[in-house]
């Protein structure tokens, strides 16, 4: 139902106090079931982009949603600078916003800034598919790559397990090393900066990716047994690997097939479908079974899914109107409306 207010504009500052790491944890499993029940539908096509390199290395991606359990409709769009060495997929300064409207009108409701949703999505979506994939008691932690998408990593895994040991890496020393002292003082436990990923992968009975770095960035061989690698990214796991490891589970076939990295890795015959255990939502739904063995390697993998973005935004929605928080916007028939026709406006 639209508000007589007008069209509400929920900002970054307000989403912060608004969302918190368990929320996104829970609303992510809720709409892994909703793909499990087939009561999502997506755009088609499913992504929409505007690439433009020359002098610009600018890129645009629309995606949509209709979530009919809420039900809410939701349109996401992000634009950011990629030029091959500095990307700002992650960074505050790119665009990102989710209009909402009323599926049952197709009445604007809201836009939403969707920078800390999507961060904290994206460790969430995957981070989440641990409670059936992961090792039963881990106490090394390791996480190639500290920025947005690690980072919200630690703080998803934190709520799941309790760890003995957090290992870290980045491409600059003095980064990693406040990383460590930070959430060493915050978690009460030992954070150890590693100079080399192989030092940060190996012997960890969790281990996660997360780089913006389109070369492979860790190695099959470094996985020891029982150990569960997550990957946020592109091929945080060299791609040769996949196969080697015992269960490989993802959010979406579909949505990784429009990845080229994923795509180049299946056309090339080093992982195929039939190698894939299950999607997340089958995991959810209990159709495929988790960690059978304590000695299973396993891959879980994402590329982040629309329709979970969508719902985050609607829950930032409906919590901003709870709390009186977020900035009235004017709809068309309103002001807007009486200024484009030369009436005045009684508002």
């Amino acid at each position: 139902m639209t508000d007589k207010r007008g069209v509400l504009f929920v900002p970054y500052q307000d989403t912060l106090a608004l969302l918190s790491v368990e929320d996104a944890l829970r609303i992510c499993e809720e709409v892994y079931g909703m793909h499990a029940r087939g009561s999502v539908v997506l755009s088609s096509p499913a992504s929409f982009k505007l690439d433009v390199a020359e002098g610009f290395n600018n890129h645009w991606h629309v995606k949509s949603a209709f979530l009919k359990d809420i039900p809410t409709t939701g349109v996401r769009l992000y634009n950011y600078y990629d030029d091959g060495v500095r990307n700002t997929v992650g960074n505050l300064g790119c665009t990102r916003y989710i209009a909402l409207s009323d599926p049952h009108s197709g009445e604007p409701l809201a836009i939403i800034d969707e920078h800390w949703s999507y961060a904290i999505r994206s460790a969430a979506a995957a981070i989440l598919a641990c409670k059936w994939m992961g090792p039963r008691n881990p106490k090394i932690l390791g996480l190639v790559g500290i920025g947005t998408m690690g980072t919200n990593s630690l703080r998803c895994l934190c709520t799941m397990y309790r760890f003995e040991e957090i290992r870290c890496t980045s491409r600059r020393p003095e980064t990693r090393a406040a990383f460590a002292r930070k959430w060493s003082q915050a978690l009460g436990i030992a954070v150890v900066p590693k100079d080399s990923i192989e030092e940060v992968v190996r012997g960890a009975d969790i281990a996660v990716g997360g780089t913006t770095s389109s070369d492979v960035v860790s190695r099959e061989p470094w996985l020891k047994p029982g150990s569960t690698f997550i990957s946020l990214a592109r091929r945080e796991l060299d791609p040769a690997g996949w196969s080697k490891m015992d269960k490989v589970v993802i959010d979406s076939w579909d949505f990784n097939m429009l990845q080229g990295e994923f795509k180049r890795m299946i056309e090339s015959g080093q992982f195929s479908r039939a190698q894939l255990h299950g999607e997340i939502h089958e995991l959810v739904s209990g159709a495929k079974k988790g960690r059978e063995r304590d000695d299973e390697r396993i891959l879980i993998h994402t590329t982040g899914l629309v329709s979970q973005d969508i719902a985050l935004a609607h829950f930032l929605y409906r919590n901003a109107l709870d709390k009186g928080l977020g900035t009235w916007l004017p709809r068309a028939g309103g002001a807007a409306r009486m200024a484009g026709t030369g009436e005045r406006s009684t508002t």
